[in-house]
């Protein structure tokens, strides 16, 4: 399971490829500028990118450039584009785009790409000064990857203890996908909670589109969420 961020202007697009990436076990956050996607690259820290061309504010080789001047670039960024010449192509892989995607992208195109991606992995960098030199804790490393409501959620504990094999109430003696199955669950059942069943809200909080917020509450069998919101 990797993290990608998908930026698109076009919502038919972003919600294509979420819902392809989704179903292959990956979580995936949407940005339809450059404005959410530099928001996004900040709090996310993705895997892999995939990035539009074209798009109204800042254009994506425009924003691959900033990524690239500002040290930012350390991870696979794949270019999407219906109607990018050769030479913008060529210029994108110059400063440090992994591939290009002609659109329309087929399904199995899609797939071989970010899956190439992904085997190449983030590009190493320099890890920040540590302010004191004591090892890092469990939790601080799980704080780095989630928010303080995620974390909250996963366990009532001030830290999650693993020497069981549990994470909160979660397993770790199950397979990848159902133990992730439990977390979101529990991490979208705190949001609803939280938001008083707003979808409107959950969506913004949780970075989903409102289309694919009811199918995942559906597939993880969170029926009533969409019932009790209006």
């Amino acid at each position: 399971m990797a993290r990608i961020l998908v930026v698109d202007d076009e919502v038919g697009i972003r919600e294509l490829l979420s819902e392809i990436l989704y179903d292959e076990g990956h979580t995936v956050e949407l940005a339809e500028n450059a404005a959410q996607a530099r928001a996004a690259r900040l709090r996310m820290r993705p895997d892999l990118v995939l990035l539009d061309i074209w798009m109204p504010d800042t254009d994506g080789v425009s924003l691959l450039k900033e990524w690239g001047s500002q040290g930012l670039l350390d991870m696979p960024v794949i270019m999407m584009s219906g109607h990018a010449t050769i030479d913008t192509a060529v210029e994108a892989t110059r400063i440090g785009a992994m591939d290009f995607l002609e659109k329309p992208i087929t399904l199995q195109r899609l797939l071989k790409t970010v899956a190439a991606g992904l085997a190449r992995g983030r590009v190493p960098h320099p890890a920040p000064v540590a302010a004191s030199p004591a090892v890092a804790s469990p939790v601080v490393a799980l704080e780095d990857e989630l928010d303080p409501p995620a974390l909250a959620a996963v366990s009532a504990n001030e830290a999650p203890a693993t020497s069981n094999g549990q994470l909160g109430s979660i397993s770790l003696d199950q397979p990848l996908r159902e133990a992730r199955d439990e977390f979101e669950r529990i991490y979208f059942e705190y949001h609803l909670v939280r938001e008083s069943h707003s979808m409107t809200r959950v969506s913004e909080r949780t970075g989903l589109e409102r289309t694919h917020l009811y199918r995942k509450l559906k597939q993880l069998g969170i029926e009533s969420a969409r019932k009790r919101s209006t």
